[in-house]
């Protein structure tokens, strides 16, 4: 019996390692993904304004936070919670698309529907996360 016992919190181990560290690696994947974004959308875009790099500014967060999360684990559960807070910003900042969607869609409000969906869906994904961590914890 206690061979069982051991044997599931070996599993429940395994499991948590590779949630802890899949997130942080899709922070860091999703941080560059908006920053690559930010830059070519701003290259492209035929405006002078700094807003066009707006992509890049959660971008780099959310890769910071990532880094921090993976290199850090004993604070893993701080950054990853300020990381789902960011993807929360970027969801909340492409919501102007709402507001511009009857002009057509362009560049700019391309970039607004990408911030929403994509940041709608990271943060979809690090609140499912943290639901199955408390699980897998309990």
């Amino acid at each position: 019996m206690a061979d069982l016992n051991t044997k599931k919190e070996d599993e429940r181990v395994r499991y948590m390692d590779e949630q802890s560290t899949s997130m942080p690696d899709l922070t860091i994947g999703y941080g560059v993904f908006l920053f690559a974004w930010g830059i070519v959308a701003g290259l492209l875009s035929t405006t002078d304004s700094l807003t066009r790099f707006i992509p890049c500014l959660p971008g780099v967060a959310l890769v910071v936070s990532g880094w921090l999360a993976k290199s850090n684990p004993e604070r893993r559960k701080l950054w990853m919670h300020v990381a789902v807070t960011l993807g929360l910003i970027t969801a909340l900042l492409g919501t102007r698309f709402f507001m511009v969607m009857g002009d057509g869609l362009n560049l700019a409000s391309g970039s607004m529907l990408m911030l929403f969906v994509s940041g709608s869906a990271y943060t979809g994904l690090c609140v499912r996360s943290f639901i199955q961590a408390r699980k897998a914890s309990e």
